[in-house]
């Protein structure tokens, strides 16, 4: 599945331009990586929204900068209402009004217990994801380039570039206890990172700061590049989409995230199997329609054959079945015997199932297979038994005010004869 990896350029600051996400670049340009099994780095760039490359799925990074942390003891409220819940117990620790900012919640949270909330600035969040979704650009999720976490993370990140000096690299420390981002002049970045008890695994910086990166460690440090960083990125569990930014069309997304997740390397013997099963099926009904088309036609076969054998003055056969009962039919009338939809058994069976008590047919009318009786004074209970008398007798019974009509039904079209 491919990813697309955008990191968002940061906030306008006081001091000059430019800046780390941002670069040299244009403005509106956006730094970007392109990642086809969403591990290992495929493409990288840097391009306006229209032009960026398209993918499976959209990720948008935050620069460090741009997130401020705060953990607080998570109150009990419900949905609709946290936002608002936040807002007002962060509200003395926010430098801007509770408004105009963004709140975000980890993955996994709890009421009543201490959890990280995520605050950065609305307006700019929201101009960044309008342009991508203007563009065609899906935004699935919002994370940050670093957060707070069990396992200490620092990156040397390229800062303000002065005239005819190097870039200023700032370090953006995530440990623990929290999220700070400090220029390495002065001492309170040693003083910092003395403080905690577990060092980074790895240090890591931009290359266009890792000299001064070193020099200030006085260790070696691996270089990262942006496109790399926001790869990394990706990893987290955080999701900044929430709220009144989170994404529209909550089925249709869930549909489309789980499609993409078929469709992943991982999936790939899932969907063979499905393919092996559906495959077995389609063959299995094939089979068991052409067996069944040759079971129809050896019956054809054989009620041709006995037709043929009764009757073989019969050369052409179109509809065995009904032939047979017309030949049949023809053999009994010369021979002077009624048939079923003649009138004497016809009366023979309505004497049998008259009712007591009712006074003989006051009139009839015949036609072949239809027996029309005149009656006077017949309730519903008369009518009903008559009928459910003669339906054994293979007679279906039609009432109206005055009037009773006996037909045969007709026999079942293919019947064997």
């Amino acid at each position: 599945m491919a990813v697309l990896v955008v990191m968002l350029p940061p906030r306008e600051r006081l001091a000059a331009r430019p800046e780390a996400g941002g670069g040299s670049g244009t403005p509106g340009e956006f730094v970007w990586a392109l990642s086809e099994d969403g591990v290992h780095l495929s493409d990288q760039g840097r391009s306006q929204a229209a032009l960026l490359p398209r993918a499976d799925g959209v990720v948008a990074v935050l620069d460090p900068r741009d997130v401020s942390w705060h953990q607080l003891t998570l109150p009990k409220a419900p949905p609709g209402k946290l936002r608002a819940a936040l807002g007002g117990l962060l509200e003395e620790a926010l430098l801007a009004e509770p408004e105009t900012v963004h709140l975000a919640l980890p993955p996994e949270f709890r009421a009543g217990e201490p959890t990280w909330v995520a605050v950065t600035d609305r307006a700019a969040l929201l101009q960044h994801v309008t342009a991508l979704e203007t563009a065609g650009l899906a935004v699935e999720r919002v994370v940050p380039a670093l957060w707070p976490g069990d396992s200490t993370q620092a990156h040397f990140f390229e800062g303000v570039a002065r005239p005819d000096a190097e870039p200023e690299p700032f370090l953006a420390l995530a440990y623990e206890g929290g999220m700070a981002c400090m220029p390495l002049a002065g001492s309170l970045a040693k003083a910092l990172v003395r403080s905690l008890a577990e060092s980074p695994l790895r240090w890591t910086a931009h290359a266009r700061v890792a000299a001064a990166a070193e020099a200030w460690l006085e260790s070696p440090v691996h270089t990262v590049g942006d496109a790399e960083l926001a790869l990394q990125a990706t990893r987290s569990l955080w999701n900044l989409r929430q709220f009144d930014l989170a994404p529209r069309r909550m089925w249709s997304r869930a549909w489309r995230d789980a499609l993409k997740h078929l469709r992943s390397p991982a999936w790939r013997p899932a969907r063979l199997g499905l393919a092996g099963l559906a495959a077995v099926h389609l063959i299995g009904l094939n089979a068991w329609a052409w067996a069944q088309r040759q079971a129809l036609a050896e019956r054809r076969q054989e009620q041709v054959q006995v037709l043929q054998a009764a009757h073989p003055q019969v050369r052409l056969v179109v509809d065995a079945p009904l032939q047979m009962q017309r030949e049949t039919d023809a053999l009994r009338a010369a021979a002077g015997r009624p048939g079923d939809n003649d009138i004497e058994p016809m009366l023979s069976a309505a004497a049998t199932a008259w009712p007591a008590g009712q006074p003989p047919v006051q009139g009839l009318r015949f036609e072949p297979g239809q027996l029309s009786l005149v009656v006077m004074g017949w309730t519903e209970d008369d009518t009903r038994g008559f009928a459910d008398r003669l339906r054994p007798l293979g007679y279906a019974v039609q009432a109206s005010p005055g009037r009773i009509i006996v037909q045969a039904r007709p026999a079942t079209p293919g019947a064997a004869p």
